[in-house]
Order: C-alpha cells, then sequence, then structure tokens
C-alpha cells in the first residue's frame, strides 16, 4: 500500500485555551496552575495525528510510538497554547514529525513525534485479542 498524499512538508497545527482542566495540579504531573506536560504533549500528538488522518485512505489510521519533546515554558490558565506539527520524513509506514508548541508570549516546548500507518480494522482487533489471552 502506498500513501500518496502524505509528503514532507505537510504542516498542521491545532489550538486551545488553557483551562484549569489542563493544569500539572489538575493531571497530577505537578503541583502548579500551569499548563501541564502532558497536556502539551497530547496537542502536539493531536496536530501529528489529525495531519497524518486528513491524508489517509479511511481504512488507514496512525499511532503514536514515540514523542522525544522539551517542555521548556510555563503557560498560565487562560491563556492560548498552538501545537504545530510539520512532516519531515516519511518511510514506508512510518511518519516523522517536527513539533512545536507556542502560547501568546512565543514557543514553550520543541521536539520530534514519531507516528506509524496501521490498518483500523486488523489493529483494533490485535488489541481486543489482548483481553482474550
Amino acid at each position: 500500500m502506498t500513501f500518496e498524499k502524505l509528503s514532507v512538508g505537510l504542516k498542521n497545527s491545532v489550538a486551545q485555551a488553557v483551562t484549569a482542566n489542563d493544569t500539572a495540579l489538575a493531571v497530577g504531573s505537578g503541583s502548579l496552575n500551569v499548563l501541564a506536560t502532558p497536556k502539551m504533549l497530547a496537542l502536539m500528538e493531536k496536530a501529528a495525528a489529525d495531519l497524518a488522518e486528513a491524508n489517509l485512505p479511511a481504512e488507514w489510521t496512525s499511532v503514536g510510538i514515540s514523542l522525544n519533546v522539551e517542555h521548556i515554558a510555563p503557560t498560565p490558565v487562560g491563556m492560548q497554547v498552538r501545537a504545530e506539527a510539520e512532516l519531515v520524513e516519511f518511510d514506508g509506514r512510518k511518519i516523522i514529525f517536527s513539533v512545536a508548541a507556542y502560547d501568546e508570549c512565543g514557543e514553550i516546548g520543541r521536539g520530534r513525534h514519531e507516528r506509524f500507518i496501521v490498518n483500523r480494522e486488523k489493529f483494533q482487533a490485535k488489541a481486543n485479542a489482548k483481553k482474550n489471552s
């Protein structure tokens, strides 16, 4: 199977306001009311996943396999956060993205995210089979 619509240079971004539910205190990853690192990572991954999803045939999707990110600046509740993903490498079924996140004052995180293209039905069946083992 080839995935012609995926190509190096494709970009996507997603944004949201930081709420009390997005803080390190709320998710248990710290004790402050600032954007939690796991929430920033999830937004970065969403930007990449949405980009892949929009460019894959309906029976295919992608799953995250690696995320290497630095969280370099705090963001308080109420500020907007934007995550960006750029497809930088595509090898067979492996997709590699450069990811970054920004708040209204500048960059807050950056790194690399890898995803793998899978057949939806086969992957879900494999996961479900774990319940029977």
